[in-house]
């Protein structure tokens, strides 16, 4: 009897790593902000990882493709529940994580007889005015933090917090700015999540991604080049300028190619 509470701890420190495990296989998402509104972006092979949840709020997600499926639907039934029977001022990022998705994924994670969430959650708002402009991050177990300027989704803290110092060093005002400082903040995570021998041949395989962490932009935008040879880049912007209630639209592979940076842009190299 006495022993229960010690076993479920112990079987919650078990889940933890498992899911860590789980998520050093998934891609990481940055979100930040600029002028016009905010930028998400991811690299895909193929099933996407950012959506549109309502008029001013979008998603981007790491981990199993069916439990972010699962939980993108939650959350756009809710919105849609909500800015119905309301009003859709009345449908905030803050509302549907801290009273609708996090508590269902903290119960998944508690309950050690079934299957957790294999996920963690960005979910970007998009305000009347730049300054409101926000983001909430959800992790695995259903603890959440509420950000603004950026936010980022690595396997680890340890990762994102690598993140978060690069592109915290960083100047963003334009479209373009915020591609380009994106896409070298999802280099840094990436290689630090998952580290290889590209930096040269007979290094330490102990040797960690952190460890031998490079953030130069050289050598980030070589491993970028290398994962655009088997995926995607995956852009998504809640634009305040655009027409109409819903502030949410994909960056296209024409307008992309404009904002890119020379260096990843086959046509202007």
């Amino acid at each position: 009897m006495y022993e229960e509470p010690y076993r479920w701890v112990e079987a919650v420190g078990n889940r933890r790593q498992y899911l860590g495990d789980q998520l050093k296989e998934g891609t990481p998402v940055v979100g930040v902000t600029y002028e016009r509104g905010i930028l998400l972006m991811t690299m895909s092979k193929g099933t996407p990882k950012l959506y549109e949840i309502y008029d001013r709020l979008a998603l981007g997600g790491m981990g199993h493709p069916a439990d972010l499926e699962k939980l993108r639907f939650n959350l756009l039934e809710m919105a849609h529940v909500e800015g119905f029977n309301r009003s859709a001022s009345d449908v905030t990022g803050s509302r549907l994580i801290k009273y609708g998705i996090a508590p269902v994924i903290k119960q998944a994670f508690e309950e050690v007889f079934k299957a957790p969430f294999i996920v963690k959650i960005l979910l970007a708002e998009l305000g009347r005015k730049a300054e409101k402009d926000g983001f909430l991050t959800i992790n695995y177990d259903g603890t959440f933090e509420e950000k603004n300027r950026y936010a980022v989704l690595a396997a680890t803290s340890v990762v994102e917090q690598a993140m978060i110092e690069y592109i915290r060093q960083q100047s963003i005002v334009s479209l373009k700015d915020a591609v380009d400082m994106a896409i070298r903040t999802w280099a840094v995570g990436d290689r630090a999540q998952r580290p290889t021998l590209e930096d040269g041949e007979g290094l330490d395989q102990a040797t960690t991604g952190l460890d031998r962490q490079v953030t130069d932009a050289g050598t980030l935008y070589a491993h970028l080049r290398r994962c655009m040879a088997e995926r995607t880049i995956e852009c998504a912007l809640l634009d305040r300028h655009v027409q109409g209630p819903s502030k949410y639209r994909a960056l296209e592979a024409d307008e992309l190619g404009t904002v890119l940076p020379t260096d990843l842009n086959p046509s202007l190299t």
